[in-house]
């Protein structure tokens, strides 16, 4: 191996990782039957002329297996709060008790579960897409520096230092994917 070109496989690994981190937010929004204070991350509540998580305008406690409360600090944005949960798609009706929403969380029927199975899967097939653009900028590392003089044994040690990178990944997106089906499919 030469000493003067070298790919950058620790950026490549952290743009990797870092699909792997928004598929498992992405999951955590996914409604399972269980109660989650995750599931309301992407839920954005329009507070003080701007759009913020609720988890910014409120405490969010899961005090029981199908129940999720949120105590909003200001009275002023419980109405604003709970339109935004009944607009998120969730599919969850919240009750307003003075400044403490209360969601509870139905139980999820088998043609929802193999709803929110296919997204799962959508999810880690966006993810699986963002390691293989990963994937490809790298090859296109190892082609550069086989163009400004790398040995042919290198451009190869690359080109499978990059794929087995890749292929290490993917299989961490389809193990996450198997757990969040089971988990969804679980009754």
């Amino acid at each position: 191996m030469s000493d003067e070109i070298e790919i950058d496989t620790d950026d490549l690994l952290r743009r990797m990782e870092g699909a792997m981190s928004a598929l498992k937010t992405e999951f955590a929004s996914l409604r399972t039957g269980r109660a989650s204070g995750a599931m309301l991350d992407p839920v954005v509540v329009d507070a003080y002329g701007s759009p913020t998580p609720i988890n910014q305008v409120g405490t969010v406690n899961v005090p029981e297996p199908r129940m999720v409360t949120i105590n909003v600090w200001d009275k002023g944005l419980v109405n604003k709060v709970e339109k935004a949960i009944r607009e998120s798609g969730l599919g969850i009706n919240p009750q307003t008790n003075g400044t403490i929403i209360m969601l509870p969380i139905p139980e999820l029927n088998e043609e929802r579960r193999r709803e929110l199975s296919k997204v799962a899967a959508q999810y880690a097939e966006s993810a699986r897409v963002a390691i293989r653009n990963v994937r490809r900028d790298g090859m296109d590392q190892v082609k550069k520096a086989k163009a400004s003089g790398m040995s042919e044994d290198d451009v190869k040690f690359w080109e499978n230092e990059v794929q087995e990178l890749t292929n290490r990944q993917i299989a961490l997106v389809d193990k996450a994917l198997e757990s969040k089906q089971a988990e969804i499919m679980q009754v």
